[in-house]
């Protein structure tokens, strides 16, 4: 196979602190991706300005999009930022989650054609939060503290070749832990923009990529990020995000009508 060129999209909104520290963990890596693309859904200034310093030296192409804020509009901003790129590989991350040293090495080794990986996460505790950003810790061995769910924080390479493609949808998948080829998103038309607030977006796209016939892989001994702390979202739009999302898989559909096609050049 020829080099797969790859995005790294962080999706954002007014936590610079913590975008402080993924982005610090995204210099760190083994295998850097080709662009990183910061999907901002309309952060104030600071951010951008924290973006700003790190464009100064930072070791590949790393790109802020921002859109206006009206709203939890993360599926709407996340549709914008892949139309603009026209790399082959996609590696969807959340703001919010520090990645190990090998975690774009890992989604970029494991990629297969017409597959997503799906990611679990290591979670950082509230209460190591203080130290967390007054040392801008963003390494974590086994035994560090601070984290829960630390047996997902194995880095086991050989273990992770036991899990094979299937075509469900599993209660493991995480948005802010996922990877696709570019052209299987766009063949089911993106993210679903009617989907609004906390909620879905991301298992309802999986579920039309599924019934397209990509099959889904779980990273596991691999892939690894870690999650940091922070109170809810509000879940008040979640009923109706449920209901849009049964009737992808009652109708079984490959497509949603509000999605990327919108943002694409035709020309």
């Amino acid at each position: 196979m020829n080099k797969i060129t790859s995005s790294l999209v962080i999706s954002t909104y007014n936590w610079s602190e913590a975008l402080e520290l993924v982005l610090k963990s995204v210099k760190n890596q083994s295998l850097l991706p080709d662009e990183v693309i910061i999907a901002d859904d309309g952060s104030t200034d600071k951010t951008k300005k924290l973006i700003k310093k790190f464009q100064q030296n930072f070791p590949t192409k790393l790109i802020h999009f921002w859109h206006e804020d009206k709203g939890f509009r993360r599926s709407t901003v996340l549709n914008k930022v892949f139309s603009k790129t026209n790399v082959d590989y996609i590696i969807q991350l959340d703001g919010d989650c520090i990645i190990h040293k090998h975690f774009v090495r890992d989604h970029v080794y494991h990629a297969e054609k017409e597959t997503f990986l799906y990611g679990s996460r290591v979670n950082i505790q509230e209460s190591f939060l203080p130290t967390l950003f007054k040392n801008k810790v963003i390494h974590f061995n086994f035994f560090a503290k601070g984290i829960k769910k630390r047996t997902r924080n194995l880095c086991i390479p050989i273990l992770s070749k036991q899990y094979k493609r299937k075509n469900e949808l599993s209660d493991k998948l995480r948005g802010c832990n996922l990877s696709f080829w570019r052209k299987d998103i766009i063949s089911v038309n993106g993210y679903n923009e009617d989907i609004e607030g906390w909620g879905r977006e991301d298992s309802e796209l999986i579920i039309r990529m599924l019934n397209k016939g990509v099959l889904g892989k779980r990273l596991r001994y691999c892939g690894i990020l870690y999650h940091i702390y922070h109170s809810e979202k509000s879940k008040d739009r979640l009923e109706l995000n449920d209901e849009i999302q049964q009737n992808s898989i009652n109708k079984k559909l490959t497509w949603c009508e509000n999605g990327i096609d919108k943002y694409l050049d035709k020309s």
